[in-house]
């Protein structure tokens, strides 16, 4: 008996031995090294639409407002009549210096007629010279009064078109700040004026972004190696896309880059200009942009792929032991379906691409890797036809 629990001890302990050495199941992955492709390179940022022109409008003159001439918010055109101010004090003071001139007038021609009369008597020594310059004298302070009238005249008559307040540019108007009977204060007689009301333009509108610190660097970068041109010297293409649309539909091209970086952001202001006949973009909403970046050999993979890691973004790589391996990666804009990789994999790394929702798919695992391919959406299009 002794000798049989001896054997089957032993069995028993070698079974347990063979069980502990049994290698751990490996997963099932899908693996595939990145594209490699020449792409035209958009860079994403997000901004704002602003208008191309905004104004105040407020009167030159002061007075009482006798009607406006506009609905709120409404669409006018450079020149339309907003508001008119009581004009009768106004054409008081024009009908005041026409009265003027006309007595000015009158007394230069008197002073004229005296200076003719002095003439032949000063050569016949009939008056003194003394007399004859009085006299002469007399007709030039006769015609710069009249000039001084005809000057009163000029500004009375600028006042009395001063009166109606016209939009100085076309575009949307805002509602009226003031209302009929309203005493307001004009540009000339007041350091602050009365706000009536402000037009923003619509067509063409600007979109305003902020370029990052390296981003701005790598664009000059490129420009010094003649690989893209900087938005300063030619109008780079940029496409737009609102918060309720899938694609970038809006085109439009740079036109402004700031001078220097802000030095709280560390960023660049850049400004795009974009037609908007339909009216559709409206100076204040969100949206986001692509710019150029140039042509540029890249690595992609499927977005899927990218895993956030806390602070980093990560890929799962397969090395030649098939043992999972996280590997930090920098990540450009999504093109062509796929994700660019800026730096962190090289083209002849297997990324997994299929399997990573399986949780057994961790850093340091055993896989079982089978071989796939990186497909753009260009590509799978082109087959499906």
């Amino acid at each position: 008996m002794p000798i049989v629990r001896t054997l089957v001890f032993l069995l028993a302990s070698a079974g347990w031995a063979h069980a502990q050495q049994a290698p751990a199941p490996k997963f099932p992955v899908t693996v595939a090294p990145p594209l490699e492709r020449r792409i035209t390179q958009w860079d994403e940022y997000s901004g704002r639409f602003e208008a191309v022109a905004s104004v105040d409008v407020r009167s030159r003159v002061s007075g009482f407002i006798d009607q406006i001439n506009f609905k709120d918010g409404q669409i006018v055109q450079a020149g339309d009549l907003l508001f008119t101010l009581d004009k009768r004090s106004f054409e008081i003071a024009v009908e005041s210096a026409k009265a003027d001139i006309a007595k000015a007038t009158a007394q230069v021609e008197q002073t004229s007629a005296d200076v003719e009369r002095a003439e032949p008597l000063l050569k016949n020594r009939t008056i003194s010279e003394q007399t004859y310059d009085t006299r002469r004298g007399s007709l030039g302070v006769a015609l710069a009064t009249k000039q001084a009238a005809e000057a009163a005249l000029k500004s009375a008559q600028l006042n009395l078109e001063w009166a109606e307040v016209r939009a100085p540019i076309g575009g949307r108007v805002s509602d009226k700040k003031v209302d009929v009977g309203t005493l307001i204060s004009g540009g000339g007689s007041s350091p602050s004026p009365t706000l009536l009301t402000t037009i923003v333009s619509l067509d063409p509108i600007h979109f305003v972004f902020d370029v990052s610190e390296s981003d701005f660097l790598r664009y000059t970068r490129l420009k010094a190696s003649g690989e893209r041109p900087s938005s300063r010297d030619i109008s780079n293409p940029v496409r737009i896309k609102l918060a309720d649309e899938p694609d970038f539909v809006h085109d439009g091209k740079m036109n402004f880059v700031d001078n220097q970086l802000s030095v709280r952001s560390g960023t660049l202001r850049g400004r795009a200009v974009l037609d908007n006949k339909d009216g559709l973009l409206v100076p204040g909403v969100f949206g986001r942009l692509q710019l150029f970046g140039g042509e540029a050999d890249a690595l992609l993979i499927p977005d899927t792929a990218v895993i956030s890691d806390q602070a980093r973004k990560i890929v799962f790589t397969v090395t030649a032991d098939d043992t999972v391996v996280a590997t930090p990666v920098t990540l450009g804009p999504i093109v062509d379906g796929l994700r660019i990789v800026r730096s962190g994999l090289d083209k002849n790394m297997r990324v997994v691409i299929e399997g990573i929702a399986n949780p057994a798919v961790r850093p340091g695992a055993k896989v079982a890797p089978k071989s796939g391919e990186v497909k753009a959406a260009t590509d799978v299009k082109a087959a499906a036809r």
